[in-house]
Parts: structure tokens; sequence; C-alpha cells
């Protein structure tokens, strides 16, 4: 579960919709670039530039799946291509295990995912340190902050899915270059085996109860989820999103207590009892629970009132992406009801999910199965998420070392 650098931006409504339906119902080719600027690797090239259906770009410039005729051109220079790489992308998080495993049975595309446990600063690396290669991902899915320094630096390709007027625009960049993809809300879990007094707010964590068993998921300097889980204690602990100071004070006092245990928490730490109590994205707690269940472990998960904090990662397309088609039709994939859903039944909230319940397309037993959430949530600016990453690169180390 260990991933994702800096940051995540999201609008309250879409989270807000999701939780109120709840409560009520991730050898080397050569490639050089065309006067365009385009990439022109071998797969580039087969990717072609026909003209048939009134195309008039090839796939690694096309913007949306018109530009090369439509949806079953680009299906058909997809399957030409017959590949996709992805990266970061863990089978257990947020189903992508599913997701994967449903795009290539219908178009018959191989997925290779590379570096499974990454961050979403391993993600921007591959894109530069491999451009060229035909390894390289052509598709990333990364935190707010990641997808907009990807985008300043010119690594994302823009391109506007066939939904994309279901996308809020507060959601997604302009031009196409990021788009929110899914989201939740930090939770707290726990072994209901191990930890006596159930925890019910961050807060509580502040007890010699809990000594050795509080981890987050991962280092909040590289990985957006423990980043995250860092906020919500700050909110919880008389910070803001302004200023996230106190929920990296809170964890140096859960360190000095002996009660924050150091270790990226996985579900191998879990089941081995080294981290019993983990914060962490209500959805990936969810589907631990799942799977742990299956291993004897009686994980329960509760989101927190007193530092309720929400965000969206986002799907970005490489603009040297070796397998320029297949990535604008994996964006296709994901972003239609059948994306969506499957996103939905990883027990995350998908970005066009109010859309999907207004046209009743929503799986209703997935919707159901969501984490309950009360209160008021909380969501990060860019600006914010960028503030909060600097202040944790330059103050955690000093205070959990």
């Amino acid at each position: 579960m260990n991933r994702r650098l800096t940051g995540i931006a999201a609008t309250a409504a879409v989270l807000a919709l999701s939780a109120a339906a709840c409560s009520s119902s991730k050898s080397s080719d050569a490639g050089t670039k065309s006067a365009a600027g385009a990439p022109t690797t071998a797969a580039a090239a087969a990717a072609g530039s026909s003209s048939a259906g009134g195309a008039t770009k090839d796939a690694a410039s096309a913007t949306t799946a018109q530009d090369l005729g439509g949806l079953d051109a680009l299906v058909a220079a997809a399957k030409k291509e017959g590949t996709l790489n992805v990266i970061a992308l863990p089978k257990t998080w947020a189903n992508y295990g599913a997701i994967m495993d449903a795009f290539t049975a219908k178009y018959g595309i191989k997925i290779n995912d590379a570096n499974p446990d990454g961050s979403s600063q391993d993600e921007l690396n591959a894109i530069k340190q491999q451009k060229g290669k035909s390894s390289a991902p052509d598709v990333v899915d990364v935190g707010q902050a990641a997808a907009t320094s990807g985008a300043a630096d010119g690594l994302f390709a823009p391109y506007q899915v066939a939904t994309w007027s279901q996308i809020a625009d507060a959601q997604k960049d302009a031009k196409g270059l990021w788009y929110n993809d899914y989201g939740g809300y930090i939770a707290i879990g726990y072994d209901a085996d191990r930890v006596k007094t159930p925890p019910t707010t961050l807060k509580s964590l502040d007890d010699p109860a809990y000594k050795s068993q509080v981890a987050l998921n991962g280092d909040p300097t590289k990985a957006n989820a423990a980043l995250s889980g860092v906020i919500a204690a700050a909110l919880a602990n008389g910070g803001n999103l302004d200023n996230v100071q106190p929920g990296i004070d809170f964890f140096g006092k859960l360190k000095a207590d002996g009660v924050f245990v150091p270790v990226a928490a996985t579900q191998a730490t879990i089941q081995s009892g080294t981290t019993p109590i983990t914060i962490d994205w209500d959805y990936l707690q969810a589907s631990a629970a799942t799977t742990l269940k299956a291993k004897g472990v009686n994980w329960k998960v509760v989101v927190p009132t007193d530092g309720l904090f929400g965000g969206f990662y986002n799907q970005a397309i490489s603009a040297s992406a070796p397998h320029p088609a297949a990535a604008r039709l994996w964006e296709e994939f994901l972003y239609s009801p059948e994306g969506q859903n499957l996103w939905l039944k990883g027990q995350a909230r998908p970005a066009e999910l109010p859309a999907l319940q207004q046209a009743g397309t929503a799986d209703t037993a997935a919707l159901a199965a969501l984490p309950t959430v009360t209160g008021t949530p909380q969501f990060a600016t860019q600006d914010q998420m960028s503030a909060a990453s600097k202040l944790a690169v330059a103050g955690w180390a000093k205070a959990t070392g």
C-alpha cells in the first residue's frame, strides 16, 4: 500500500454527494521527435495517422478519440500496439487488479505493471528516465501535487475522454493534462482482536494503551496517503489546512511516547501484528478488511470525525508514451460507466459518481458498501498540499527521528 508522493486536491461536492448517497442508501527503442514534437518511437509509429473516419492526428497527438476517427478507430490502433505500460498500481489498491483484468479481457491488450508499490514521484521519474524506451510508462495515477508538477514539466499529453463533461471543472486541468479519478477519506483501521480499546478519533490515538501499534501508509515526505494522514491529524489537533504543523507534532509525540511505529503499513505488517492500527484511505482500509478476513484478521474501519479529510488521485497520459493509442483507450475505459463502477466496487469514490447516480448506472451494492462518513469533510487546494509537503520534508525526520 506504500505509494504516492505528494498532494491531493478535490472539490467537496463529489465526495459529499458520495457520502450522502452512502448514508442514505497503478530493450530500448530509440525515440526521436518529429517537427511537430510528437514522439516517433516504433510503437507510436505503429499507431499511425490514418485518415479513415475523419482522423486528423496520430495517436500520440490525439486530444480526443475523434481525432483518430472515433472510438472504434482508437480501439483498432490500441489493439495494433497490443501493450499498455502502467506503473505503481498494486492490484489491491482501489480494485486495480480487477480493472486491469477487465481491460485486457475486453480489448486483448497486455498490461505491464511496473513497480506496483512505487510512489507518485517514482512515476514521474520513470517518465523522465525511461523516455524513448518501450518499457516507459504510458499512463500514471498520481497525487495532485505530482499531477501539477508533471504537467508543468511537460511530462503529460493533453487528452479529453468521451465523458469529459461529467468530470467537475475543479477536478481536471482545463487542457486535459490531468483529471481526478477516484478518492476517499482518511480512516483508522484496526485489528479488533489485538486492539482492546477501539479507537474512534485520531486524537484518541494519543494513549499508552496503543503503545507500538499506530502506523501510517509510508513516509509523509514521499507517500501521499501518509501525508494526508498527517494533515488529518493536524485537523484533529488544532491545526488547519494552512498549518499542518500540529499534525507533525502529534506524530512526534506519539513517537516519543512509543505509540507510533515508523513502519510503512501493509497487509503483511498487519497480519504479523507489527501495525495493528493504521491510518490510511478508507477504501484501502475497507478493501484490506475483506482480504484480511480470509486470513483470520478481524479488521475494522472507522472514518474519524475529528480529522475528516478527503481527496482524489489523478490520471495522466505520458507525453512520450510508447503506446499512445493504448494509453488513450485506457483512459476511455476508466472513465466509462464500467471503469467507474470497478473503482466503486473497490470502495473508492469515482470522479464521475454524481453523473452515474443521476443516470442510474452506479452499482447500488457497491455504493451501499462505502464506509460511513459523518460530519463536514475538508479538502486541500493544490497550494495547501504543496505547502504541507514542504513542511513535512523540512520537519518530519526531526519530529519522529
